[in-house]
C-alpha cells in the first residue's frame, strides 16, 4: 500500500491567498486560521466567539478545541502565532460593526444570514479565492492544515512538536508531513550529475 504525500500550498501560494483575500476580513481569517493553526475544517466552523476571544474582544494566545467539535471528541489546544493577534482583534471589530454576534455562545464565523458558516461554504470559498488567485492547480480545504502542519514540521525538524500541533493521537500520522516541497526537491537535483 503505497502512502501518497499530502497536497501543500507553496509559499509563494500561501501568500498569494493571504494577499488577495486581505480586504475581505472573515474570508481572510479563515485563511489565516487555517494556515497558522491547523484547525481542521468541523473544528474551524465550530468556533465560538469565547473559544478564541475573551469577553472584552481581546483575541486568546490558546484555543482549546472542544470535544463537540474535535475529531473523535478529543480535545485539545491550538495556540495561535503572534500574526494572528492584529488579524483577530480587525475581526472583532468587523463583527461588530456588522452587527454579528459577540456573546461567548456566538459563532465566531457567519454566513451572509448571520448564522454558523456551513462546512460546505467555507470550501465553496476557499475554492473561489485560488481562483482569484490565479492558482494553477486547486487545492481541497485539507490541503490548508496538511501546509500547516508541514510548515511547522520545516521550520522545526521536530516530528513530536509537529504531531502536538497536528493534534494527532501517532507520530506514524504526522511522518507523512515531513515529504519534501517541490522546492525542496527541485534545488536537491540542481546539482545532479548526469
Amino acid at each position: 500500500m503505497a502512502f501518497l504525500s499530502p497536497k501543500t500550498l507553496t509559499t509563494d501560494e500561501q501568500q498569494a491567498l493571504l494577499r488577495v483575500t486581505s480586504e475581505h476580513p472573515r474570508d481572510h481569517l479563515v485563511i489565516s486560521l487555517a494556515l497558522g493553526t491547523g484547525l481542521r475544517l468541523s473544528e474551524l466552523v465550530g468556533l465560538n466567539v469565547a473559544d478564541v476571544f475573551f469577553p472584552n474582544g481581546e483575541p486568546r494566545l490558546r484555543i482549546t478545541v472542544r470535544a463537540e467539535i474535535a475529531k473523535r471528541g478529543r480535545t485539545g489546544d491550538v495556540f495561535l502565532p503572534d500574526a494572528l493577534v492584529p488579524k483577530l482583534r480587525e475581526f472583532w471589530r468587523h463583527k461588530r460593526a456588522c452587527g454579528e454576534g459577540i456573546g461567548p455562545e456566538a459563532p465566531l464565523l457567519c454566513s451572509q444570514s448571520r448564522r454558523r458558516i456551513s462546512r460546505r461554504r467555507i470550501q465553496v470559498v476557499v475554492r473561489a479565492w485560488q481562483v482569484r488567485a490565479g492558482f494553477g492547480r486547486l487545492y481541497p480545504f485539507h490541503a490548508l492544515r496538511h501546509t500547516s502542519v508541514t510548515n511547522i514540521y520545516r521550520a522545526s525538524r521536530d516530528l513530536f512538536l509537529a504531531q502536538r500541533f497536528a493534534r494527532h493521537a501517532s507520530p506514524l500520522t504526522t511522518v507523512l508531513y515531513t515529504h519534501p516541497s517541490d522546492d525542496e526537491l527541485r534545488q536537491g537535483v540542481r546539482h545532479l550529475t548526469c
